[in-house]
């Protein structure tokens, strides 16, 4: 009675679960995008095709296909196959799997394939009860992660699997799956409609399908056609590609840098309302924009560390989303500036120089006369020119005797410096 109680329950579930469940693809065919790594011919798409998955950790943003892909695997397989989520398993449960792995190969030689939903989320200890399995071939490991497998999964592990790159959808596979969609729910909807969903997803299938499946329900209510304005409604705010810890907050605080010490103001805005809305913290950038104001503008613009240095503290005094203003007056400032890396190329040399040579001792016409008795009579200070009382002494080479002749400040010409450029020839 359980059983007959245990499908029907199944098939409610089906009947009930959400569009983007019930459309999940069961064959590489079905598949919607990825064609990078699992298109004709792909070394992957054939091992999974003939049945010899390596053990691989599916890495991309949301709703690209990973989970979809191991339950292919799971249709095509010849070997057991076992399902967990890092959200809620234990260490126990995954040395349960290993023992049934263990004793299904020696009992028939049947292999195991164990898939880790969410794998980011295993802390060390857990990732490690499956090390050993993977790497005596005991088991086949398929992982899913959203976070970059190389900051979030152990290197020993790491180093055992196949990493796939998954990429976030393109606005015209949104559009296929939401044709797909249309069809499941017995309606049409026109390219426009399915092009506003595809903006509307952020690349992202299961998105698209849960827009278009309450959009539906909307209009049914309002017993009219499906209208762009129902996909609207229905995603008020697209989905944002972003992770404070991993790939995204990299690449975006890299091409934040880059626009500015390009001169792109327009990107650099774009770049940093990108970075605002997806809750980036706002300290980090006004610290990147410190740093770059010296190590990319330096004294071709010496304003322009008093502007970011202000547009920091004006941060801390008035907080967001005010300190938007600051933040966005100041990188415009920055990309707009004359650029010049000639102080950060200055300390970077004359440090390398400490490191490989020592620290060479001043000259004796610099060194300190008041400090120590009979520092006169060891020739401290003899030579030395006061400046303000003998000019002669702005012509005078301060760095140690060993460094005579070594330049490590080459003003590069550019705004504020090309004054000091023209007064140093």
């Amino acid at each position: 009675m359980a059983d007959l109680f245990t499908e029907a329950a199944k098939e409610r579930q089906a009947e009930n679960a959400p569009l983007a469940v019930r459309l999940r693809p069961r064959t590489l065919d079905e598949l919607v995008g990825q064609q990078h790594v699992l298109g004709p011919g792909s070394a992957l798409r054939l091992a999974i095709e003939q049945d010899r998955p390596p053990s691989m950790i599916l890495f991309g943003p949301p709703g690209t296909g990973k989970t979809t892909i191991a339950r292919i695997v799971a249709e095509r397989t010849g070997a057991a196959f076992e399902e967990i989520s890092a959200v809620s398993a234990r260490v126990d449960d995954v040395r349960g799997i290993i023992a049934g792995a263990r004793d299904r190969l020696g009992a028939n030689g049947l292999r195991t394939i164990l898939f880790i939903d969410e794998i980011h989320r295993f802390n060390k200890a857990q990732q490690d009860s499956v090390l050993h399995a993977v790497e005596d071939g005991l088991v086949t490991l398929i992982g899913a992660t959203t976070e970059n497998p190389y900051f979030e999964v152990n290197s020993a592990l790491l180093s055992r699997c196949t990493v796939i790159e998954l990429q976030a959808l393109s606005d015209e596979d949104i559009a296929v799956i939401a044709k797909r969609g249309a069809a499941a729910l017995e309606t049409e909807i026109s390219d426009d409609v399915a092009g506003v969903i595809s903006g509307r997803a952020g690349g992202d299938a299961r998105a698209a399908l849960q827009i278009l499946e309450l959009a539906h329900a909307t209009a049914r209510a309002e017993e009219v056609p499906l209208a762009e304005s129902h996909v609207l409604d229905a995603s008020r705010k697209r989905p944002l590609l972003y992770d404070r810890k991993g790939d995204q907050h990299y690449d975006f605080a890299s091409a934040f840098i880059k626009s500015m010490r390009g001169g792109d103001a327009d990107a650099a805005v774009y770049y940093l309302a990108a970075m605002l809305e997806a809750g980036e913290d706002a300290r980090f950038i006004a610290r990147r924009m410190v740093i770059l104001a010296s190590e990319d503008i330096g004294n071709a613009d010496p304003n322009a560390l008093v502007v970011t240095v202000a547009a920091a503290q004006a941060l801390e005094h008035v907080g967001l989303p005010e300190a938007q203003l600051n933040l966005a007056q100041a990188a415009i400032y920055l990309a707009r500036a004359p650029k010049s890396n000639a102080s950060a190329v200055a300390i970077w040399e004359a440090r390398r120089d400490v490191r490989e040579h020592g620290n060479a001792r001043p000259p004796a016409m610099l060194r300190s006369t008041g400090h120590k008795a009979g520092a006169k009579a060891r020739g401290h200070g003899e030579g030395y020119r006061y400046p303000h009382d003998d000019p002669a002494g702005f012509d005078v080479s301060y760095l140690p005797d060993e460094l005579k002749g070594r330049r490590y400040y080459r003003p590069s010409g550019q705004g504020e410096e090309q004054a000091n450029d023209d007064e140093d020839r």
